[in-house]
């Protein structure tokens, strides 16, 4: 949207009037911003779920299950406030080409978001992103363009935009600053609110995995913003860049095959400053916990979920030997289905070469006995 320059003879004492040239029908936004509300309204939070240990014990950890979102996954939060930003932004008209650049589950959202706005949608990604998300996005009426590596996405999602003349929402970029951190019914807040009436009110650590960044810098904003004494603890999986880069070993990485989380390069988004700790996380190891949710609690997740539980469990068996008492909140960020012929595919992962049985004992031991054990 481009503004009308002023005459350039205009006297310099005069009252140049500059309208936009392609005014946004500001009709349209207010119907669109009420759509996204009245679909917040329908949907309630999410659950925070107990996760249940075999004795008492000190440390209680909860399982935040963001799957129960309307597009299934913790992602369906960013995509609402990535459109409201673009809304609000005077960015998105009644016929905008909406684009992004996705790992699959924010694709999926925003596809949904678009379809509810009557707007066409293009997700660009990997070619080895589940084919159960794919299907997803293209259910919602979105298209898939497919690229060869994780870096690539970037480049491709903008170009594709400005060769229809549409908007790149660019989740990377804009993660860290469309969700409002002080409150207003964002992830944290509805953490708190929920622990509320438990024996530990105020969680010692809250554990999350770095896609974008947004919900780690929404959460780790929030904590401070709050005067909470909570840490924050950021897990990244096997080659992403995040962690290398907070311990000031580099910037750059292949990527990384769990899904939803990791990247290839350190997004603008991702806020180092409000991370109190990063644990890395073997691929097998998240593999492991992810399969020890569904047979030991019957919970069927995600891989990312798998990470996100490996690095509770390790911090509530510091907890253990340090004699502290207190809880962990971690995320279920989305559910084990996407991932039927990959990470819930026992050939598939031999081909990956993740031997995630060699895990399984461990976890087990870190479950039962809130005792970490050594590789």
């Amino acid at each position: 949207m481009t503004a009308t320059a002023p005459p350039p003879d205009a006297p310099r004492d005069s009252v140049v009037d500059v309208a936009s040239a392609q005014p946004i029908d500001r009709t349209w936004v207010q119907w669109a911003v009420g759509r996204l509300e009245a679909d917040t309204r329908r949907s309630a939070d999410t659950h925070l779920l107990p996760l249940r240990p075999p004795a008492e014990r000190s440390v209680d950890v909860y399982l935040k299950d963001e799957s129960t979102h309307p597009t299934g996954s913790l992602k369906h939060r960013l995509a609402r406030s990535l459109f409201l930003f673009a809304l609000c932004n005077g960015q998105i008209g009644p016929r905008t080409t909406v684009v992004e650049a996705s790992s699959g589950s924010t694709a999926i959202s925003e596809a949904y978001f678009a379809r509810l706005l009557g707007l066409p949608f293009v997700a660009v990604m990997v070619r080895t992103t589940s084919r159960e998300k794919i299907a997803l996005i293209e259910r919602e009426g979105g298209r898939c363009e497919l690229v060869d590596s994780a870096g690539e996405v970037y480049d491709v999602a903008r170009r594709l935009a400005d060769e229809c003349g549409g908007l790149y929402l660019d989740q990377f970029t804009n993660a860290e600053r469309a969700t409002d951190w002080r409150g207003n019914n964002n992830i944290a807040e509805s953490i708190f609110e929920q622990l509320e009436l438990e024996t530990h009110p105020v969680p010692t650590w809250v554990v999350v995995g770095a896609g974008t960044g947004g919900t780690s810098a929404t959460i780790g904003r929030y904590l401070r913003y709050r005067g909470l004494p909570t840490r924050l603890a950021v897990v990244d999986p096997e080659g992403s860049a995040f962690l290398s880069a907070y311990a000031g070993q580099g910037d750059a990485g292949r990527g990384s095959r769990i899904e939803g989380i990791g990247r290839p390069r350190v997004e603008p988004s991702f806020v180092p400053q409000v991370v109190d700790r990063m644990l890395g996380v073997p691929d097998a190891a998240s593999v492991a916990a992810m399969r020890f949710l569904r047979s030991h609690l019957g919970i069927a997740a995600g891989p990312s979920t798998g990470t996100n539980l490996v690095g509770a469990l390790r911090l509530a068996c510091e907890m253990r030997q340090q004699g502290v008492a207190g809880s962990i909140v971690t995320l279920m960020c989305d559910r084990a289905e996407r991932y039927d012929a990959t990470f819930d595919d026992d050939g598939w992962l031999r081909a990956q070469g993740l031997d995630w049985q060699a895990w399984s004992g461990r976890i087990e031991r870190a479950w039962s006995e809130l005792e970490w054990p050594v590789a």
